[in-house]
């Protein structure tokens, strides 16, 4: 149906390539034709039957995007086609599924194979807790059973998330085998699913192409949203007939993010990076253009599937979230080491016009509205020096008065240790810990124990370790005890607790220091709320981008 035939039109005349071409045979520029006369040069009639010969097929991209955007009126047989071609069709989910699907869960699942068998490959892109793991599951399962899946499928996930999938692969689809090729003495075993980490697939790349598969699962999808990267690029050249990328914020920062998502499920489908940054991403970040905000939703959204948790249509038995912002005040110390290296910062920028020197700057002035000790490294381990950390005291003595359980997330794995002794110490409370240097199995009992174990209470994690994949659903309030200034990251880390399985209402408390640039630019974030909204975050980047009135502004 997407074939086509050329012809050539000498008036209201059409000739086939092949008449046309028989007709310019031993003739010169000039053409007798039927009592007229014809001037075409030979590099006329060379580029014609070039152009002729290299494409008697259409772009299937470019027929969906144009039919998508209602751009072209199509003959209805095509119209037809391309509706079938888009249907998400009714599926039972598999008979040896073991769970009860939700009715989203269930129209997610029809919508990844419907369109899968259709030839084309999806972004789930579902809020954090809205399952995911499992749609993509019942999935495999499905197409297995149906004898559409006869080599398996490689799921590429990061590290702290192999357990995850372990247990729900056991849990939901215990007829699917499994092999998860991890650790120093990994070795290739057939099964329906072969699990491994972003590292491994990054080291053992050639290895892993020799494994037998058909689909390939990339979960926490961002990992590849750079497609500069060489996870990337690996990832990308992995042959399989099924691609699936699961990612609850398939945009982070800024728009090509998106693009490389789509250029691992639908390569081409975007065009080039270049060509999309030109006819979009510019156009949409720098313009806030609607016409293009509402061709981009169009042309992505039948392959991407993005539900919300606050959308009550979607899931009625999750409780709410409240969100609150918590404001601490300085100490003195911290109000004089704050004002010195700022100091200190923009005396350098008037003499060095360094940008490089502003990111140094957030980082120390996040660490001094910390705790002093998180920035001199020599501070007294004190509660009095910092105002957050005698308000995390306060708040912490609430909850545990209470009987609830809490999250403290600090980007800072330092800062992470400061707490726990100061914690320790004066609440009598030994809080558990998650940092990035932990193994497996350690990850997996410190997770039990918060869980489980009435115990423990108080879980503090660092930021990059804890906050995407763990299921933390003991815990009713979150606590951002210094903020990323990326509201994607933030809220991927809170829905560690806020999730399906959450049984109580959750509160979040995000710290922000009055009287300090955290002040200001969450402010500036909130303003920015309508960007936010379409998935264009674009985290602490502009910052490089300010002038000097507008650093000042912000700092002093």
């Amino acid at each position: 149906m997407l074939e086509y035939d050329w012809q050539i039109a000498i008036g209201d005349t059409y000739l086939t390539p092949e008449e046309f071409e028989k007709l310019l045979q031993n003739a010169g520029e000039l053409i007798e034709f039927r009592e007229n006369f014809v001037v075409i040069s030979p590099e006329e009639a060379k580029a014609l039957f070039s152009q002729i010969n290299k494409k008697t097929k259409l772009n299937k991209y470019d027929i969906l995007q144009a039919k998508l955007t209602d751009e072209e009126n199509f003959d209805i047989d095509i119209d037809a086609f391309l509706k079938q071609l888009l249907e998400v069709k009714e599926i039972t989910p598999p008979p040896n599924l073991q769970a009860n699907l939700r009715a989203y869960q269930q129209r997610g699942f029809a919508w990844n194979v419907s369109n899968l068998l259709n030839g084309f490959g999806v972004i789930l892109a579902d809020d954090m807790g809205l399952g995911k793991t499992l749609q993509t599951i019942a999935t495999i399962l499905h197409l297995k059973e149906e004898g559409a899946l006869k080599k398996g499928a490689l799921v590429v996930v990061p590290t702290t998330l192999l357990s995850n999938w372990e247990r729900e692969i056991e849990k939901f689809a215990p007829t699917l085998s499994y092999h998860t090729y991890y650790g120093s003495k990994r070795e290739l075993q057939e099964a329906d699913i072969l699990l491994t980490s972003y590292d491994i697939a990054r080291r053992d790349a050639e290895i892993l192409k020799k494994a037998k598969f058909e689909s390939l699962v990339i979960d926490e999808a961002q990992k590849i949203k750079n497609p500069e990267t060489a996870i990337a690029k690996i990832l990308k050249s992995f042959k399989a007939k099924y691609k699936i990328a699961l990612s609850g914020t398939p945009v982070e920062n800024n728009l090509s993010e998106l693009w490389s998502l789509f250029d691992f499920t639908m390569p081409k489908y975007l065009k080039t990076l270049k060509d999309f940054t030109k006819n979009y991403a510019q156009e949409i970040e720098i313009n806030k253009n609607k016409e293009k905000i509402e061709r981009l939703k169009k042309i992505t959204a039948p392959f991407m599937l993005r539900r919300l948790k606050t959308d009550k249509n979607i899931i009625k038995d999750l409780p709410d979230k409240i969100v609150i912002d918590e404001y601490a005040t300085m100490s003195k110390e911290q109000a004089s080491l704050y004002k010195k290296v700022v100091d200190e910062t923009m005396k350098q920028l008037q003499e060095e016009n360094a940008k490089g020197l502003i990111f140094k700057l957030i980082i120390s002035l996040k660490q001094i509205c910390n705790h002093p000790r998180n920035f001199d490294k020599t501070s007294p381990l004190q509660k009095e020096l910092s105002g957050k950390t005698q308000l995390l005291l306060e708040l912490l003595e609430n909850i545990l008065q209470k009987d609830e359980k809490v999250l403290i997330f600090t980007q800072y794995v330092e800062m992470g240790e400061i707490l726990q002794q100061i914690i320790q110490e004066h609440l009598y409370a030994l809080p558990l810990f998650l940092k990035g240097d932990m193994s497996k199995k350690q990850r997996e009992e410190t997770v039990e124990k918060f869980q489980t174990d009435s115990r423990y209470k108080i879980f503090i994690l660092s930021l990059k370790a804890g906050g995407t994949g763990l299921n933390l659903t003991a815990a009713n309030h979150v606590i951002h005890y210094d903020l990323w200034f990326n509201p994607a990251v933030e809220n991927q880390a809170t829905d560690r607790a806020y999730r399906i399985g959450q049984t109580k209402k959750v509160t979040v408390h995000s710290f922000i220091t009055k009287n300090s640039f955290e002040e200001k630019i969450d402010k500036m974030i909130k303003a920015k709320k309508e960007l936010s909204d379409l998935s264009v975050n674009i985290g602490e980047s502009w910052l490089k981008d300010m002038d000097m009135e507008e650093i000042k502004e912000i700092f002093l």
